[in-house]
């Protein structure tokens, strides 16, 4: 297998301590969130990293285990080892009986067992019976939201009645006991420099936040299965679908020139892949230049391979209301234009957990996503819609009146989601004790 030398070693193992690393984190798919995440811990903890390049999701998905079981050098010194779902941690502990006697945390930034397919694929079974492998030999089963972990647990059951005859049983009874839900952790930075005036003035009201979690008693952040900390699976919806105007701050929003509040709504996507539903998206804002109603609109996010059709004909239609399409090379110019947008419109047919809409609540934008996957479980129910009709009517309502947007404080505390929060949780994770 090819493999590129990275700064932190694609495929290679590096120790970032002079003392002996007690974690080993091994990543297969090093790119995206997953190359955050390893970055991240290999910042704060003293590890050794092993990682392969974020190409051929699927090869390394089948073949990475054996990779690593040549390439990961013995070290009596490691305790604990951390992958992610990608790896089939089953084989690499089987190929290396030294690894198995690790405390074996296993990360799940996404499964293959609801994960959507294009209609003209079929769902590969291998993938997500890996997955199922892995957690049968994991000590500790990480989730980024209860939504990944609920949907992988109750669909084990009805997965795995497609082998033909001798099905195993209860292997959701099995995994459950190992599972927590830890968020992933957003390395949120400061923006202030680039926020426009009426967003620094909303920001300095804070104080107002209200969260999901102050709206609901559930714990939602672990870093074992330890029983006080274990997480409820049963997870219920704490919000009601409501399609009422957003609220707003009644203070004041600026001093400056009214006019500036009169601008059009700036509508941004912050997405590219098919399972992000662009369909919806460019079909609900043609349904608004139909309307005459005036929005800018800014598209970005990476450009792959093989994007969707939709992409070049939205690009067509929407010409006049384009501030940015495609993928910006510098994170700055992305805040900025985070910063600059007032309304964040999410179309997901699945999401996990949904940094890049954070990232825009960070950025003050106001967030539209559907009331469904892991949605409701971080964001109030003011901005979940359950219809495309209810998405469509709520940005028609914004783009007349742009200002409620700029004026809200949104109700979301993104600082519960940042590294500052859950590091000491992920520093338990970590810790050698076994569960």
């Amino acid at each position: 297998m090819d493999v590129r030398a990275s700064s932190v070693g694609a495929g290679q193992m590096q120790s970032e301590s002079s003392a002996a690393p007690s974690v080993l984190l091994v990543e297969a798919f090093y790119g995206g969130s997953h190359k955050q995440l390893i970055d991240l811990l290999q910042e704060n903890i003293s590890c050794s990293v092993c990682t392969l390049p974020a190409k051929k999701w699927h090869w390394r998905a089948r073949t990475a285990a054996l990779h690593f079981s040549q390439t990961i050098p013995t070290c009596p010194s490691h305790r604990v080892l951390f992958c992610s779902s990608v790896l089939n941690l089953c084989e690499l502990v089987a190929l290396r009986p030294d690894l198995a006697r690790l405390k074996k945390v296993l990360y799940f930034h996404e499964n293959q067992l609801v994960y959507p397919v294009r209609k003209d694929q079929e769902r590969d079974f291998q993938y997500g019976y890996n997955q199922i492998l892995s957690c049968l030999v994991s000590d500790v089963v990480v989730f980024n939201s209860a939504f990944n972990m609920d949907s992988f647990l109750s669909s084990i059951s009805s997965f795995m009645k497609k082998i033909p005859d001798h099905r195993p049983r209860d292997l959701d009874q099995l995994i459950r006991p190992k599972c927590v839900v830890l968020y992933y952790p957003v390395q949120f930075p400061d923006v202030s420099r680039l926020l426009p005036e009426h967003k620094l003035v909303r920001r300095s009201h804070v104080d107002d936040i209200i969260t999901p979690q102050d709206e609901q008693e559930a714990p939602r952040l672990l870093s074992s299965p330890d029983e006080s900390l274990t997480v409820s699976c049963e997870q219920q919806d704490p919000h009601q679908t409501t399609t009422a105007e957003p609220r707003t701050d009644p203070r004041p929003v600026s001093e400056g020139d009214p006019e500036d509040q009169r601008r059009p709504l700036h509508i941004v996507w912050p997405h590219r892949e098919h399972d992000k539903d662009p369909e919806l998206f460019f079909s609900t804002l043609i349904k608004l230049k139909e309307r005459r109603l005036d929005f800018h609109l800014s598209v970005l996010g990476e450009t792959f391979t093989d994007p969707p059709e939709i992409f070049p004909e939205a690009r067509r239609l929407l010409d006049r209301h384009i501030l940015n399409w495609g993928f910006l090379p510098s994170k700055d110019d992305y805040l900025k234009v985070l910063c600059e947008a007032d309304v964040v419109v999410s179309t997901a047919k699945h999401e996990f957990f949904g940094v890049a809409m954070l990232e825009a609540v960070h950025c003050g934008c106001y967030p539209l996503c559907p009331k469904a996957l892991v949605y409701p479980e971080i964001f109030p129910a003011e901005y979940l819609y359950s219809t495309p009709e209810q998405l469509c009517k709520r940005l028609q309502s914004l783009c007349r009146r742009p200002d409620v947007a700029r004026r809200h404080v949104v109700k979301v505390d993104t600082s519960s989601f940042s590294w500052s929060s859950l590091k000491e949780r992920y520093e338990t994770l970590l810790a050698a004790q076994r569960p």
